[in-house]
């Protein structure tokens, strides 16, 4: 299976989009809600529909870019959300994309990649975060599919494929999961080193 453009395009249009929240998800609220910098750079790879890009502009975050590889995302996104730069509106590949982020807000895009592509991911994000920056958000601590995303994963993979390029700050169980995703993830805080 190719989980390329077409592969993700073909699930926004058939509406097959079972990771979509509809809304911003809690684990990631509570976090922006604590920030007090809104100049900061933030990255928002594999953004989807980004309700995560969209609740961090309407509360005054100056400097977000997101980035998905569906057309029809990025659309979609363009136009419920037409005050949001239009520049900082990205249809590409991440590993592609070029950059420096304060921020990197990580939220069901690390499971939908083929686990070959794992080392790619945590090398692009040390490579897009500025120093001192953070990949933070959630990631799954289950066992989930083989063939197809979402692809699951646990502590110690994460820990062992993080921990040469990061410290990692907070790994843990999070706790204000979605009741469907409760138990089933963990918060990550992963400083670049």
């Amino acid at each position: 299976m190719q989980l390329n453009s077409d592969f993700w395009e073909q699930r926004y249009q058939n509406s097959e989009t079972g990771w979509d929240l509809g809304a911003v998800s809690p684990p990631l609220k509570a976090y922006f809600d604590s920030r007090e910098d809104k100049r900061i750079r933030i990255l928002i790879p594999g953004c989807g529909n980004a309700y995560e890009a969209e609740y961090l502009h309407t509360n005054g975050f100056a400097d977000v870019t997101v980035i998905d590889l569906a057309p029809s995302a990025v659309e979609r996104f363009k136009q419920r959300v037409p005050s949001f730069p239009k520049e900082k509106v990205i249809l590409g590949d991440l590993f592609e994309h070029k950059g420096s982020y304060d921020l990197i807000v990580e939220q069901t895009f690390f499971c939908a990649l083929d686990p070959s592509l794992r080392l790619a991911y945590s090398t692009a994000m040390a490579r897009l975060l500025a120093q001192g920056g953070k990949v933070i958000g959630v990631m799954f601590n289950i066992p989930l599919n083989d063939d197809r995303p979402p692809f699951g994963g646990n502590e110690a993979e994460y820990r062992k494929l993080f921990g040469p390029l990061f410290t990692i700050e907070t790994m843990e169980p999070c706790r204000n999961s979605v009741a469907p995703r409760m138990g089933n993830e963990l918060w990550v805080s992963l400083l670049k080193a």
